[in-house]
């Protein structure tokens, strides 16, 4: 049968031998297809999981602005030395509102811990989340005295504790954290008065840029926080 079939296809041309095959074989070929794609766009995650970036960002805003044109600026001035590029990402939802919360937390959770993610510009849930795990770097230790000052002075860096959990009755004790200097808060910045002013005139919520403490590009993440306050 088969080999009849295959004279049958020797026998034919043009369109007719292609319909023949695709009228037997078009599950096969469905299947294929389908392995392709699956087995091209997990090389791709690979690759782009192992691309080294100059700096990992993740970006949640308390709006629905795009802050993108911001980010391909600050690329343009931190690889000007001809270094590696940045990748942001502008996806990552994080709403305590959202009934799938506890989604969005291991996200960001499973971002950190495979450092891919070496700073966040973020709204006041993620920020509260990423101190609740003891994500967040001391700004007072990483920053240079002259950048912390100006944050001191302008009340724009926030005095927080890390690492708070609740216990098994759902209580936290405040001294079971970490105090320290771990983020900076950017409402009153030019970035912040540019994305983070909402559309209906109302008082704007905080926004926080924080560096992760597991970052092995902790200059490029400074550079980020200077650029960010100017």
């Amino acid at each position: 049968m088969k080999n009849d079939r295959f004279e049958i296809i020797r026998s034919l041309h043009g369109l007719k031998k292609l319909e023949y095959i695709w009228d037997y074989y078009r599950y096969r070929i469905a299947a294929g297809i389908v392995i392709l794609i699956i087995t091209v766009t997990a090389i791709n995650m690979l690759v782009e999981g192992r691309r080294h970036y100059r700096l990992d960002i993740c970006a949640v805003l308390n709006t629905e602005d795009d802050c993108s044109s911001w980010f391909k600026d600050f690329e343009k001035s931190l690889t000007a030395d001809g270094g590696g590029r940045i990748r942001v990402n502008y996806d990552q939802p994080f709403d305590y509102d959202n009934r799938y919360y506890y989604v969005q937390e291991l996200e960001v959770m499973t971002t950190v811990s495979s450092y891919r993610m070496d700073a966040a510009v973020c709204n006041g849930d993620m920020y509260s989340y990423l101190l609740a795990i003891n994500a967040c770097a001391r700004l007072d230790e990483v920053l240079d005295p002259e950048t912390f000052e100006i944050l001191t002075a302008s009340g724009a860096i926030k005095e927080d504790t890390a690492a708070l959990q609740a216990d098994e009755n759902g209580q936290v004790d405040p001294a079971d954290g970490i105090p320290g200097f771990y983020g900076v808060n950017l409402t009153e910045t030019a970035f912040g008065q540019a994305y983070n002013i909402p559309a209906d005139g109302s008082e704007p919520e905080p926004l926080y840029a924080v560096i992760i403490s597991n970052t092995d590009n902790m200059p490029d993440a400074v550079t980020l926080i200077r650029e960010l306050i100017k």
